[in-house]
């Protein structure tokens, strides 16, 4: 049972390719765009919602929050659209990943707003 539920969990990561080249363009409608930005960042962040060594809950990212973002971001992409971005993927990633490494950017900017956000508030708090 909970191997079905992990392999079900990896064919639906395979779609991140899909839905970051869906998010891209603009005949996707606009919700769909948003919950793919917010698959994307989840997807690509090193930052869990559960950090992975936390034993059991750890995994949970990995087989209930991502596959769950990833099924309601399909569901909001018109069908013609996912078809056509899901040919494309071969293009730009590999084994899961982006092909070309600037694609981690504004995953990096986003981390780093956050931590310089933190360490502001935090050195404004000692002041």
């Amino acid at each position: 049972m909970s191997k079905n539920i992990r392999e079900k969990a990896k064919l639906l990561k395979k779609q991140i390719p899909a839905i970051f080249l869906a998010m891209k363009r603009r005949d996707t409608p606009l919700l769909a765009k948003i919950f793919a930005l917010i698959t994307i960042v989840y997807a690509l962040s090193p930052i869990d919602f559960v950090p992975d060594f936390i034993p059991i809950l750890g995994y949970l990212d990995d087989i209930i929050i991502l596959p769950f973002l990833v099924t309601i971001t399909i569901k909001l992409i018109p069908d013609s659209i996912l078809n056509e971005c899901q040919k494309e993927t071969e293009n730009i990633w590999q084994d899961g990943k982006p092909n070309k490494w600037y694609y981690a950017i504004p995953i990096i900017i986003f981390w780093m707003l956050i931590i310089g956000l933190i360490i502001y508030k935090v050195v404004k708090s000692i002041s």
